[in-house]
């Protein structure tokens, strides 16, 4: 037997621990026990944890979480969302930074390694990245139309544009307002349904080519470069952020926003919907089940302690949503006093024109109605309600809460009630080039975690690609570029709700269900906790074993019935722009779209049981392939046994390993524990005898 170098000692296992960088100890041996290239590793923690943070924080924590806090009783819904996320979000984000960094692989490789039937989870991943990467970096390209339109004074969405025919307003942008229009017509050019697909919108095409070009340049050397990015692309939103709330707290409205967006409705616990839109908001705010995390975390030094980087990126994310919360409805709240303050100016208008022909109506308002700015609205909806149904259908009632109820969400927040608001700041373009700048650096950091998501696994199970990043990049880039023009047409819009409803909820929720399955039923929950103990030099709490094994498990199966049957008893609608009458209407998705957005879950799941049949299949020619050579089943027995940290180990066991390893999963997860086992095959233990025998031994 050739002489092999011993596996590393106590001592020199505690140096590598801290010292030695991932890329090190990949270097020396894979999952699989084999040679590998040197794998690259983060420069600093700093560097890791703004990149995990980058990617779980996007435009979801800024336009989807106040949104849904506002919804679903304020308050009660933060509380609601904290216990699920420390119940839930946290113990599955854990499973995926300990797998990912125990493994030192991607999606793919992690669940491979644990068995290779399950390696269409990883698969999976991959596809749900590649379908959000085509509609996210659509958003990049509409924050960078914005932004490009902020630098000029006034804004062109503050006023409403003339028709050069009539000499009039223009119909569309009088029946809506200044900043729909803006968003409808000029940037979009939006066609009136998703039949009606239009010709490609130049201006977004452009757009759209200089957000890929900036994604492929940032990740040219894979997370190198990417990290340097990450720098100012996950800190700036912080500023703008912080900036905003300052400016924003001087405003007259902000205390209404605040109380309104806090006030506590705890009578909401009692609806399953909201239970399940907070599930999911968990779900989606961690980035859960794209592989990003696990494809981050791999490139971290074995004893990295993940448990602390759970904790601390989970509080981090909830406390920049609460953050980007107030922000938002102290905005909003601004922005529904004014429109409220004006409307008192409008009816108190008609009111004097209605005093010209006498006041000594017993209904007549006791403030003084010349003098718009000292009445209050409260005032004016107190004497509204006595006496509103006397004075006629002209004079309306104005109500602050009725503004702030008119809820917003996603686009609708960021490019139209957000832009009017700041269209009502002194200095307005200087306020909107930084609110669009913080969205396009929320968005990228995003994509940079989704694309590595997608990068990583292929590169890792793939050795040309992985010898071609470069290459692989540019050419993904290029690829996400030519199917996102389906986001260019006029119809585009409708396109990017579509599959941002439909392309990565059932498919991520089922990646997940499989990855818990995995992890706590397949490899076993204890031996899990075994290899972080290893890795992390301490045992985690035991509740996490449980909470993986049953409750992570049911509520994740929860969640899933309850997305389906909220698919099944209420067919797929979109929300639809009406030129003619300048409104937003709800329309069904005709059969063609129905089909689309089957076919979009059905490519994204498909990859988990085409995997596990494909292995099957495997293993049954591996077996009839030793039947038909006369080994029998005695072929495929593996023994083990325990090895010293002086004893040698032999690289034809590990080729034997590699190869039979589809046969039952890996042993452990990790390649060097503190008992190390070796793979004889039978017919080396019977080697050994002959020679015994031979030698009288």
């Amino acid at each position: 037997m050739t002489e092999k170098p011993p596996l590393p000692s106590d001592e020199e296992r505690n140096w590598l621990g801290e010292g030695q960088s991932a890329s090190q100890l990949a270097a020396s041996l894979s999952p699989d026990g084999a040679e590998t290239d040197d794998r690259p590793a983060w420069d600093s923690k700093l560097q890791y944890v703004l990149a995990q943070v980058g990617f779980s924080v996007g435009l979801g924590n800024v336009w989807r979480f106040p949104y849904l806090c506002h919804q679903n009783g304020g308050g009660a819904f933060m509380l609601l969302y904290v216990v699920l996320l420390l119940v839930v979000g946290v113990p599955l984000f854990f499973m995926e930074l300990a797998a990912g960094q125990s493994i030192r692989q991607g999606s793919i490789g992690v669940w491979k390694h644990i068995s290779p039937k399950l390696a269409g989870i990883g698969y999976s991943s991959c596809m749900v990245c590649f379908f959000v990467a085509l509609y996210y970096n659509v958003i990049i390209a509409w924050s960078l139309f914005y932004m490009g339109n902020s630098f000029q004074y006034p804004l062109p969405w503050e006023q409403c544009p003339v028709d050069t025919v009539t000499n009039d307003t223009v119909k569309e942008c009088a029946s809506s307002s200044p900043t729909s229009y803006f968003w409808f017509r000029k940037a979009l050019d939006i066609t009136n349904s998703i039949d009606d697909s239009g010709e490609f919108n130049p201006i977004m095409t452009g757009c759209l080519l200089a957000a890929w070009t900036i994604v492929s340049l940032a990740m040219i050397k894979g997370i190198k470069s990417s990290a340097r990015v990450m720098y100012f692309s996950s800190v700036f939103p912080y500023v703008v952020l912080f900036i905003f709330l300052i400016r924003g707290l001087m405003l007259d409205g902000a205390i209404e926003g605040i109380t309104y967006m806090f006030y506590p409705k705890l009578e909401i616990w009692g609806e399953v919907q909201v239970w399940r839109q907070a599930a999911t908001q968990v779900f989606f705010a961690l980035g859960l089940g794209y592989g990003s995390v696990i494809a981050y975390s791999s490139y971290n030094p074995v004893h990295n302690n993940c448990h602390r980087d759970a904790l601390m990126v989970s509080g981090i994310n909830f406390m920049t949503s609460v953050l980007a919360s107030l922000v938002v409805f102290v905005v909003l709240g601004f922005r529904a006093k004014n429109i409220a303050l004006n409307c008192v100016a409008e009816n108190l208008g008609l009111l004097s024109s209605i005093a010209s022909h006498g006041s000594d109506h017993h209904w007549w308002p006791w403030f003084n109605i010349t003098d718009p700015s000292s009445v209050s609205i409260n005032d004016y909806s107190e004497w509204y309600s006595h006496y509103g149904s006397m004075v006629g259908p002209n004079i309306t009632d104005c109500s602050l809460e009725e503004e702030m109820n008119k809820g917003v969400e996603g686009t609708g927040l960021a490019f139209i009630a957000f832009t009017e608001a700041m269209a009502l700041f002194p200095a307005s373009p200087f306020w909107s080039t930084l609110f669009f700048l913080m969205l396009l650096n929320l968005g990228l950091s995003t994509m940079f975690g989704t694309m590595q998501g997608i990068l990583t696994p292929l590169m890792d199970n793939f050795s040309l690609l992985g010898r071609h990043r470069t290459l692989l990049t540019m050419c993904s880039c290029a690829l996400g570029f030519v199917i996102g023009l389906l986001f260019t047409q006029r119809s585009g819009n409708y396109f990017v709700t579509m599959f941002d409803d439909y392309s990565a909820t059932l498919p991520l929720i089922i990646v997940v269900i499989f990855e818990t399955l995995s992890v706590a039923w397949i490899y076993g929950a204890d031996r899990f906790l075994d290899d972080i103990e290893v890795m992390l030099k301490w045992r985690p709490p035991v509740v996490y074993k449980y909470l993986w094994k049953y409750v992570c498990l049911l509520a994740m199966v929860t969640l899933l019935a309850a997305s389906l049957l909220r698919m099944v008893f209420k067919r797929p609608t979109y929300t639809a722009w009406n030129q003619s009458t300048g409104s937003e209407m709800s329309l069904q998705y005709p059969g063609w779209a129905l089909a689309m957005i089957g076919m979009l879950i059905l490519l994204a799941t498909l990859p988990v049981p085409i995997a596990y049949i494909h292995s099957m299949l495997q293993n049954r020619r591996a077996v009839n392939i030793g039947s038909a050579d006369g080994g029998g089943q005695e072929m495929h027995r593996e023994m083990y046994t325990k090895c010293r940290s002086s004893d040698q180990l032999d690289s034809g066991s590990l080729r034997f390993s590699s190869e039979h390893d589809e046969a039952q999963p890996r042993i452990g997860f990790l390649p060097l524990g503190d008992d190390h086992y070796r793979l004889l095959p039978q017919q080396e233990g019977m080697e050994d005898d002959e020679e015994e025998e031979d030698t009288g031994v």
